[in-house]
């Protein structure tokens, strides 16, 4: 209970949900399913959609051999973002995606693990 009690604080502190007191309150969304993104949720309750040890990918530095692996991070959270911004939970409960994410889904070897 503590953990949900923590997840939704987090949701109302980024104004993704509101909450209501008394016999008949709850909870709902404080705008539209089609407003937010899976990438607004996953801020809310993770933070960045990309860290590397805990940090942003552009405040990490790499020296040597290793200099330019903060690019590889950077692209990573570019793709993160191409996808989780795009996907709202409207879209996520209609299971219609954008054409994006249908070509992503479509991909050979998306489905495979490695």
């Amino acid at each position: 209970m503590k953990y949900l009690e923590a997840i939704l604080r987090k949701l109302r502190q980024a104004g993704l949900i509101e909450s209501f007191r008394g016999p008949s309150g709850g909870h709902e969304l404080s705008r539209s399913a089609s407003e937010i993104s899976i990438a607004d949720v996953i801020r809310a309750i993770d933070g960045p959609l990309a860290a590397v040890r805990g940090e942003r990918p552009e405040s990490v530095d790499y020296s040597g051999q290793s200099k330019h692996l903060k690019k590889v991070w950077i692209a990573v959270r570019a793709s993160l973002r191409d996808i989780l911004e795009e996907v709202s939970l409207a879209q996520v409960l209609s299971g219609n995606f954008p054409a994006r994410v249908a070509r992503a889904l479509s991909e050979p070897g998306a489905w495979s693990r490695r």
